[in-house]
């Protein structure tokens, strides 16, 4: 078994580009794969390996600014859900597009898995799942507002347009493990709305802590990685991956007659053109004589690390 471990840390980095090098010797090093992300404003990503390689790649995270109280949700896998290992410099560790936006400044009230069930049921709180449509699709709390963004860029737009529909109501929003609701939280802050929560350790802290009798989650819970989806307890997940189009698909979605392997979905059949579908099936043909030969093919959409 490998051990997943998703983290992020909000922090000041002046100069992430000088943290990159270091740290990506330290994960191959270690034998440590996935994809982690730097910017001025933290860390963010997910990275998989042996227990003792985690547990040193973690330990050297910490020594990073600001990151000596980082947390992080762990999982695991029986195969490597990684290609490789990618340390990557980015504008944003995770891209909302609102410069104005720091989570350092402030967020809303974070609330324990524990006492979840209890605030979204209130009839005073509105809850808002701030994933994306193809995430949400296969999983969600009870009663969630879906905005249908493709990306997270889109969230702050929507909730623009649609902030009226929810009156004086409490806000409660939640996402994958955490990091979308620091920003997305601080951004109602300042867009002038009180009373703002979002659920500690998003929806992967809960499904590892609230038994699945008293759950009130639906489905399961896309992840970015070749798992693919989890479940209560964050056993792996029934889903696989489109690797056209990279979203979640099911054994009833693969016998469709518009789906085929590594070229299309039954979702994005219309939404590339033959020659890029031929590319697709070119790099499909790869992937299969990769295997073959007993190799891992890493060109494949969809291995993100």
């Amino acid at each position: 078994m490998f051990t997943v471990a998703a983290l992020y840390k909000f922090t000041a980095f002046p100069d992430p580009a000088a943290l990159r090098g270091p740290l990506l010797a330290a994960c191959e090093a270690a034998g440590v794969r996935g994809t982690l992300l730097l910017a001025r404003e933290g860390i963010n990503g997910t990275i998989a390996g042996s227990r003792g390689g985690i547990d040193v790649v973690l330990a050297n995270i910490r020594t990073l600014p600001g990151c000596a109280d980082l947390d992080w949700k762990e999982s695991t896998a029986t195969d490597m859900p990684f290609g490789r290992m990618k340390v990557r410099l980015k504008r944003e560790i995770v891209t909302m597009g609102e410069p104005d936006v720091d989570p350092l400044a402030g967020t809303g009230h974070y609330v324990e898995p524990a006492d979840w069930n209890d605030l979204i049921s209130a009839p005073d709180v509105v809850v808002i799942d701030t994933r994306n449509d193809y995430e949400v699709a296969i999983g969600s709390f009870d009663g969630a507002v879906d905005p249908g963004t493709k990306s997270f860029r889109e969230f702050p737009a929507w909730w623009r347009e649609n902030a009226g529909r929810f009156g004086n109501k409490r806000v409660a929003m939640f996402c994958t493990g955490g990091i979308r609701c620091e920003k997305s939280t601080n951004f109602l802050l300042k867009e002038g709305v009180s009373d703002v929560y979002h659920l500690k350790g998003g929806i992967l802290k809960y499904l590892e802590d609230v038994p699945a009798e008293q759950s009130l989650w639906h489905g399961e819970c896309f992840v970015f990685d070749q798992r693919v989806s989890v479940g209560h307890g964050l056993v792996e997940g029934p889903h696989e991956m489109c690797h056209a189009c990279r979203r979640p698909i099911t054994k009833s979605d693969m016998a469709h007659p518009d789906y085929e392997d590594g070229v299309q979905c039954p979702a994005c059949v219309d939404e590339y053109s033959d020659a890029q579908r031929e590319r697709f099936r070119e790099r499909q043909r790869q992937m299969e004589r990769a295997e073959r030969d007993g190799r891992r093919h890493l060109g494949r959409r969809g291995d993100e690390a």
